[in-house]
Order: C-alpha cells, then sequence, then structure tokens
C-alpha cells in the first residue's frame, strides 16, 4: 500500500474532490487519468464561470441558491434518476464530461461549484442517503439529492429523520466527514470492479478502506473473496476466519466455517 497516499488520504486539509483525484490516479493509469482530468478541471471552471455569471445580479441568498440549482440541473444537465448499478467509468472525476457521475463524486463535483459561487455547502446523512446541504444565509438553507437534485422540504426531512434511532428531538443534520465518504465510495467502487472481474484493482479498493477501517469484518470477508479469486488462498484463509468469528450468525459465515473446517480437517491429517 502506498504509504503516501495514505497520508494523504487522512490528512484534514485536502477537500473531498482532491482525495477522489487522488485515489483515482493510485488505482487507475496515471498518465490518461492527469490528462483526462485536466480537460475535466476546464470543463468545471466553465460551468462555475456560467452559474456565477447567472447569480451575480440576484440580492436575496435564498433566490441565488435556487438559480443557481436550477442552472445546475437543468441548464447543465446533472439532473439524473438512480441506478441500480453504477458503472466503473461514473467513479471518474471525468464522469463530468458525460454527465455520468456515481453519488459521491457527484456530490463533490456540485460542492465545489456551489462553493466557488460563494455558499457554504457540506455533506449530510439523512437517511438512507448522502445529501448535499446549501446554506442560504442564517436562516435558510436547502438539502437536496446530489443526483436527482431535488431537494426536501421540512416536513419530508422531518419525516426521514424520525428513522434515526433516539430522541427524536436530538436529531440534527451532522457533517459527514471525509473519511467515511472514500469509504463509501471505494465500497460501491469495489463492487463495480468486481462485477467486472477487475479483481487487482478491487483489492486495491479493499486496501485503501481497511487502512480507513481495519476491523470491518465485511470489508475482511471481501478481501478474502478477492485474494482467492487472486490464486492467494492461503492468505484469504485469515480474512475469512476473521470474517466467520466476528459475524457467527452471518448465512455466508456458516457456509465459510464449513469449508475452513475442511482445510483444517485435511491438514490434520496431512500432519
Amino acid at each position: 500500500m502506498n504509504e503516501l497516499l495514505l497520508s494523504e488520504i487522512k490528512s484534514v486539509d485536502k477537500d473531498l474532490l482532491q482525495l477522489l483525484v487522488l485515489i483515482e490516479e493510485e488505482l487507475f493509469e496515471k498518465k490518461a487519468i492527469k490528462s483526462d482530468l485536466a480537460k475535466t478541471f476546464e470543463a468545471l471552471e466553465i460551468i462555475i464561470d456560467q452559474c456565477q455569471a447567472v447569480i451575480e445580479d440576484i440580492e436575496t441568498p435564498l433566490e441565488r441558491a435556487e438559480n443557481l440549482l436550477n442552472e445546475l440541473y437543468f441548464s447543465h444537465l446533472f439532473i439524473d434518476s438512480y441506478q441500480t448499478t453504477w458503472p466503473v467509468e461514473s467513479y471518474s472525476i471525468s464522469g463530468l464530461n458525460h454527465r455520468l457521475m456515481s453519488p459521491i463524486v457527484k456530490a463533490a463535483l456540485v460542492k465545489e461549484i456551489i462553493f466557488s459561487c460563494g455558499f457554504d455547502a457540506d455533506l449530510v446523512f439523512v437517511p438512507n442517503k448522502i445529501m448535499v446541504r446549501i446554506c442560504c444565509d442564517e436562516e435558510y438553507a436547502i438539502v437536496f439529492d446530489a443526483v436527482t437534485g431535488e431537494s426536501l422540504n421540512w416536513h419530508e426531512l422531518e419525516l426521514r429523520l424520525d428513522e434515526l434511532d433516539g430522541d427524536p428531538s436530538q436529531h440534527e443534520l451532522l457533517t459527514v466527514d471525509n473519511q467515511a465518504l472514500l469509504v463509501e465510495h471505494l465500497t460501491s467502487l469495489k463492487n463495480s470492479l468486481v462485477r467486472e472481474q477487475s479483481f487487482a484493482k478491487a483489492l486495491k479498493c479493499i486496501d485503501i478502506i481497511l487502512s480507513l477501517t481495519p476491523d470491518d469484518p465485511l470489508q475482511r470477508r471481501d478481501r478474502g473473496f478477492l485474494l482467492h479469486q487472486l490464486d492467494c488462498f492461503n492468505v484469504a484463509v485469515d480474512d475469512y476466519r476473521y470474517f466467520v468469528e466476528q459475524c457467527p450468525k452471518d448465512p455466508a459465515a456458516k457456509i465459510l466455517k464449513l469449508q475452513l473446517d475442511k482445510i483444517n480437517l485435511v491438514d490434520n491429517v496431512l500432519h
């Protein structure tokens, strides 16, 4: 694992978009990525300039924010619908050029545009999605889905927050930190890579995830699977055993335990 990358990922000095670029350069061919990213950031600057021009003469913050989102989602065709699965190319920042962006990538780009247009914005968890919050002023904020552009009114927001455990009166929208967002992004990218049988790249995703959440038994299980696919079964066994120990009631753990017991039995016979 690239130690420099890990230190960068864990740094509090980089924003989400910068972190996604670092991961993209680590996972894919750097020369091609750098060329595509340069074009993407040129396109991003054009979008920002046009959005700034649309709202520059509007005085009311709420109206400015609403016009910004209309410009972005309708004039610049950011409006989209959720997909059951997202293709690997949608996890690249360059997906902006084709308007094919996975949820976290799109949220990072939208946040960057909003910030460049003079607003504060962050990513918040609203069951069961990560959404964007644009702060218009001390009174008003708009919470919306980065993929669809659809915003929640206060009643809809309260209903969604009621799904959280604990005292409803204590519920508030907290900013999701970058490391949690990266785990969400990398887990989804890993699944897409597995579907395309790009096991080596998927394993790189897992290694980064486990550097952030080393004790996650589901990620350890998935690393075991990937190692198994790459003919490293002896190494995979440790991850499988960890998963079985941590999640004994999981149906997959019960199957794996039977397989591991057979391996132990064979080893005992051979010795």
